[in-house]
């Protein structure tokens, strides 16, 4: 017995070790003090961003000060910027494009560091007629529109779908059907039939592990959409150069719903549907995913994105971000700063 005991304290040491091991190979020890280090000091305000071009307005101007002994701490792959912003400590972070990128890094920072609130932003496509690119939106609920089940042909709408049984798939969020789109209307039907939207699984911190819930809308933070409201009537920018100027000033909207896939959208039809299937304004990459990381650790979430170009709406030849993504991005940033002005 005392041998069977002496077996299993080595058993018990050697796991430890290993683990200790993995997580030092992961993490090295001296990163693991600095960031313990850094959540000594409080909690942050983390601020995610998808790309360079949107994040270095902000990190470049006057409005960010960086931290004089740390301003920045490199983590697997990520630099994480430490300083303030209107007085509040902030980690900004930049994600990289897609929904991958945006939801791995959301949850590196907010593993990693002692992090009260996320405050996302960038540019997005718009979808919505009554607002014009450069306006900056705050959507009260976001979705992740990326994730389908592809239901095969000759079925329709009345027919369950695959594993719709096991609680895997529904139908209550609808679909969007091929075949309306053809160009041809004389064809009946189309070989690709309909995509039917599906919500993510999630898995609060909060619940049981291993037992999923479902989530289509994430709501951003009830305290932060109506803090918000005071960032209407921001003076944004209006012009590009001298010659290159937006019909009117730019505003800030507080709008229903924004969504997120991994899809560039520039197509016409298909921002038309999204708007009138889901009323979605902005249209973009990653800030669904930030949403969701957000919803499962419980991590009060807002995302604020100006509208970069019309997703395929417009009357133009080509996608007009490459004229307005800069003064889009520009725009952002004020109103993200504000924001966190209003927070102090």
């Amino acid at each position: 017995m005392r041998d069977l005991k002496n077996n299993m304290v080595i058993l018990a040491c050697i796991m430890v070790a290993i683990c200790i091991t993995t997580l030092d190979a992961a993490i090295p020890s001296s990163i693991r003090k600095t960031i313990n280090d850094v959540n000594k000091k409080g909690s942050y305000l983390g601020i995610v961003v998808p790309n360079a071009f949107e994040m270095n307005p902000l990190l470049n101007s006057s409005n960010f000060v960086a931290n004089s002994n740390l301003p920045y701490l490199d983590v697997q792959g990520r630099r994480f910027h430490l300083g303030t912003v209107k007085n509040q400590k902030v980690i900004m972070v930049m994600t990289g494009l897609s929904m991958l990128n945006s939801g791995l890094t959301t949850q590196l920072l907010l593993t990693l560091f002692e992090i009260k609130g996320i405050v996302h932003f960038g540019i997005a496509g718009n979808a919505n007629s009554n607002l014009q690119i450069g306006d900056v939106t705050i959507p009260k609920y976001w979705a992740h529109t990326g994730l389908w089940n592809w239901q095969r042909y000759g079925f329709g709408p009345q027919d369950e779908l695959a594993f719709e049984a096991f609680g895997d798939y529904t139908r209550q969020y609808g679909y969007l059907n091929f075949s309306d789109y053809d160009v041809d209307k004389k064809k009946s039907g189309s070989y690709l039939n309909s995509v039917w939207y599906q919500p993510e699984e999630v898995f609060p911190v909060t619940g049981t592990p291993e037992e999923r819930q479902h989530a289509f809308w994430v709501e951003v933070d009830q305290s932060y959409y109506k803090l918000s409201e005071k960032l209407e009537g921001t003076n944004l920018t209006r012009c590009v150069n001298a010659t290159t100027c937006l019909p009117r000033s730019p505003i800030v909207a507080r709008v229903d719903k924004g969504c997120s896939a991994n899809v560039f959208v520039d197509n016409a039809a298909y921002r038309q549907f999204l708007n009138t299937k889901f009323n979605i304004t902005p249209i973009d990459m990653e800030t669904a995913a930030v949403g969701l990381v957000s919803l499962q650790l419980g991590t009060p979430f807002i995302a604020i994105r100006s509208l970069s170009d019309l997703a395929g709406g417009g009357s133009a030849q080509s996608n007009e971000a490459s004229i307005y993504s800069s003064l889009a991005a520009d725009n952002a940033v004020t109103a993200v700063v504000n924001f966190i002005s209003l927070l102090s």
